[in-house]
């Protein structure tokens, strides 16, 4: 039985969304898709409810007038801005000796549970990188093997609670039920990345309008991820300063002679700002350098980032650049000037069937990441924003179930669809037990009182 699933990719330039039919083999069709420009929203957060509303209705009607359809839940991306990550480990005995899935929800719940996540952030992602089976380490999945002791240390993503629920408040305000919350750069890895990559690890950054988002992917999870407030319109803002011409203007020029190669001596004739029936002319020399400064120090600062990830000796795929930004001529040779020795990929989402023509392009590569992720291609196992804890095999509409006679500790149990909370079940107690404790209470107060 199919499913059909809406994702709304919610940019700082763009909103894109995204309605697609989920089949039992993990198969997926696009039968519609809407994008309309982003409005109320800054550097990957929501500055206007309203309008950040206004704008995501317009882009999943035309979604859904195109696929004929009338759902009303969504996997929605998140920015990384406001996240922090955190590494955690867990630990549980196996009582029977054989790793089953509910060994794995509990050493991954204990993981999050040890974790030292301040008040003020909600969990969006915990992701296990290391599974240890007694004493053997990294693991790939330890689900059926025979062990008396199952660890994890889990890489866990957590963003501020306001700027979670300003998110899904503009969501609801366009008519449509947050059912899943996904990191914008994860999503963008799971569109991009190939399995050689991700096992010899591989950076990728998503570049955007506003915005530079970094994860680091190696072995089975994201081990880093991290956040730049800088994109493509700061390129604009740069040639409108520095041409002393209109934003618009600046924004034509970009797209019409960006380049990072070598540069021309031509001239162009722009209007000046405030006088715009006054033009002057300009070198194309000036722009190229102009941009040429700007991206440099953009990648210079993501270089930086990979540096500090501690992680750099671990990225063999070295790094993959996506996003609207990565479409600038010239801009992989910079890039692999800029990194080092480290080989740069330019990458385009990957292909699915019904896929549009114009989804095709690198800044579609989040919008078809959420697309993939409710189709189970995410990591082995993880707990998403919802605290279930969801493993790649499963069916796209399954739910995580316990028997809650079998384990009274810790676990996580479905409420509905879009929510579940943790519980903690006290286990039996014998009832001639209570009748005795009962029975003693009373005869210690009728001591004390005569």
């Amino acid at each position: 039985m199919s499913k059909t699933i809406l994702a709304i990719d919610i940019g700082s330039t763009k909103i894109c969304a995204i309605i697609a039919q989920i089949n039992d083999d993990n198969s997926i069709q696009v039968i519609g898709a809407g994008t309309t420009k982003a409005q109320g929203l800054k550097k990957g957060s929501i500055t206007n409810i309203e309008l950040a509303s206004k704008s995501i209705k317009l882009a999943v009607s035309d979604a859904k007038r195109v696929a004929g359809s009338d759902i009303k839940n969504a996997v929605v991306s998140i920015s990384g801005a406001y996240t922090k990550s955190l590494n955690s480990n867990g630990i549980v005995n196996i009582p029977n000796k054989e790793i089953t899935f509910k060994e794995i929800e509990r050493v991954m719940h204990t993981s999050l549970y040890n974790a030292n996540i301040p008040n003020e952030y909600e969990v969006l992602h915990a992701l296990p990188f290391n599974f240890k089976v007694d004493d053997q380490d990294f693991i790939e999945d330890p689900l059926g093997m025979n062990a008396s002791r199952l660890e994890v240390e889990t890489h866990i993503i957590t963003t501020q609670k306001s700027n979670l629920n300003n998110l899904k408040r503009a969501v609801r305000g366009a008519g449509v039920e947050v059912e899943n919350v996904v990191l914008s750069g994860y999503a963008s890895a799971i569109a991009t990345l190939n399995a050689d990559e991700k096992e010899l690890g591989v950076a990728v950054i998503d570049m955007g309008g506003n915005t530079s988002n970094i994860i680091i992917h190696s072995g089975n999870s994201i081990r880093y991820n991290d956040f730049l407030g800088v994109g493509s319109n700061h390129v604009t803002s740069d040639l409108s300063m520095a041409l002393h011409t209109p934003l618009n203007i600046a924004d034509s020029v970009k797209l019409s002679y960006g380049s990072l190669l070598t540069p021309s001596n031509d001239l162009i004739e722009l209007p000046i700002i405030g006088d715009e029936n006054t033009t002057h002319e300009v070198s194309l020399e000036v722009v190229h350098n102009v941009i040429f400064a700007r991206v440099e120090e953009t990648l210079m600062i993501l270089a930086q980032f990979i540096q500090n990830s501690g992680l750099k000796d671990q990225i063999g795929a070295g790094v993959v650049l996506t996003g609207g930004f990565s479409k600038m001529e010239g801009i992989r040779d910079l890039a692999v000037a800029t990194f080092g020795s480290i080989p740069v990929r330019l990458a385009r989402p990957r292909e699915m069937d019904g896929l549009f023509d114009n989804l095709r392009s690198p800044e579609f590569s989040t919008a078809v990441g959420l697309v993939m992720y409710s189709a189970s291609a995410f990591t082995p196992y993880e707990i998403d924003v919802n605290k279930r804890v969801r493993h790649i095999n499963e069916s796209p509409a399954s739910q995580s179930t316990v028997d809650f006679k079998s384990d009274p500790q810790t676990l996580a149990v479905p409420l509905d669809e879009s929510k579940e909370k943790m519980i903690s079940l006290p286990p039996k107690k014998d009832k001639k037990s209570d009748e005795a404790g009962t029975f003693s209470k009373f005869w210690n107060w009728a001591t004390q009182l005569f």
